[in-house]
């Protein structure tokens, strides 16, 4: 009990120690505190004093600044006035030029716009103009395809350019045209020769029907069975021509088969040399527009010579009227010369008389003019 009543004593002791030190310090930094205020105090005095004085004499600096400010910013505006101005009428005089320099450039392009623009539609129209040339030639070529599929329509076709050719090439009167034969075929066309040869029959109907799967045949497969069909076909046509149009005694003893395109022409002769090979033998001969012209105009050379021929008998017989009639013109001749002969002794005896004649009046006249001039000398005599 008596220990923690000393305990508790000291304790008590030790707080109350403990308060005085609290505050003893507290006083001391109470009054470092107030110091520190107090010197603080002073500073800032000090500094508001030091401002002051710093204040006016910067508001005295920017005074004079300003002054200065002023009088260049004058110098400045008066400059920048100048300036100004030459850029005025610098920017004016290049304004002017490139206003004069873009008006000249529009002028031009106008001017190059308006000739391209003019060539433009010229060479419009004439595209246009040639788009409606290919619009007709396209309804043609479509109206072409359409005659080749259909073969009535080819057969006319072929007929119609057939006639063409040879009524630009012959006579009148050296071909006919749809002449039935005497086995009652009809041909399209007989070139009318005298014998020998004889009438040539010329045949337009052509199979073009296998000539276009030989064209269009996608395969070698089908390409082997359309050469097979166009040389069946082909041949058999020439078999028909050869049976139908040579017939002795009434026609050559040739015919031709006309093909109307030269394209097929060319494709027979350098693709199927046995077809053409076996048309001669048939005595069929393949000829095109151009071959047809070609022979057409030997046709006409021997046209012409046999009608030379014909007519050798009548020059014959005219040579020998004519050598009857120099003969009798020649007697006739040396009857003239006998009359002459007797003609000119009689005008030379009469010109012998005129002589005589013409010299008995000039004696004549002699006499008259010596007579004449005697009676006038008389007649100057004075008496």
């Amino acid at each position: 009990m008596n220990d923690l009543t000393l305990g508790l004593l000291i304790g008590g002791g030790f707080a109350v120690i403990l308060g005085i030190i609290l505050m003893i310090v507290l006083q001391r930094q109470g009054r470092a505190y107030s110091a520190q205020i107090e010197e603080q105090k002073n500073t800032q005095a000090t500094l508001q004093d030091a401002a002051q004085q710093a204040t006016q004499q910067q508001l005295l600096n920017m005074i004079q600044t300003t002054s200065t400010l002023e009088g260049r910013v004058a110098q400045l505006m008066d400059s920048a006035t100048k300036s100004q101005a030459e850029l005025t009428r610098t920017l004016e005089e290049r304004f002017d030029k490139v206003s004069q320099r873009l008006g000249e450039s529009l002028d031009k392009t106008t001017k190059n716009t308006t000739e391209s623009l003019t060539d433009l539609k010229t060479r419009l129209a004439v595209i246009d103009e040639a788009q409606k040339h290919i619009t007709e030639l396209s309804g043609q070529v479509v109206g072409l395809q359409d005659i080749l599929s259909n073969k009535q329509a080819r057969g006319i076709f072929g007929e119609v350019q057939l006639n063409d050719i040879v009524q630009n090439a012959l006579p009148p009167n050296a071909y006919s045209f749809q002449t039935t034969l005497g086995n009652g075929k009809r041909a399209d066309c007989m070139i009318l020769l005298p014998n020998p040869p004889g009438p040539i029959v010329v045949d337009a109907k052509f199979p073009l029907e296998s000539y276009h799967g030989l064209r269009n045949a996608e395969d070698d497969a089908g390409l082997l069975q359309a050469r097979k069909t166009f040389t069946n076909d082909l041949l058999k046509h020439v078999k028909d021509i050869s049976e139908k149009y040579i017939l002795p005694g009434e026609t050559a003893e040739s015919a031709l088969m006309f093909l109307p395109s030269e394209a097929v022409y060319a494709e027979l002769h350098a693709s199927f040399p046995d077809i053409v090979e076996k048309s001669y033998k048939a005595r069929v001969w393949i000829v095109s527009p151009t071959t047809l012209m070609a022979t057409l105009n030997t046709v006409r050379a021997v046209l012409k010579d046999a009608r030379m021929r014909e007519q050798a008998g009548v020059i014959q017989q005219e040579v020998g009227k004519l050598t009857e009639d120099v003969g009798r013109l020649n007697k006739r001749v040396e009857n003239l010369d006998k009359h002459f002969s007797l003609a000119e002794k009689d005008i030379r005896e009469i010109t012998t008389s005129s002589g005589k004649i013409s010299r008995r009046a000039e004696k004549i006249e002699e006499l008259q003019l010596e007579d004449k001039e005697e009676n006038e000398a008389e007649k100057l005599l004075p008496l």
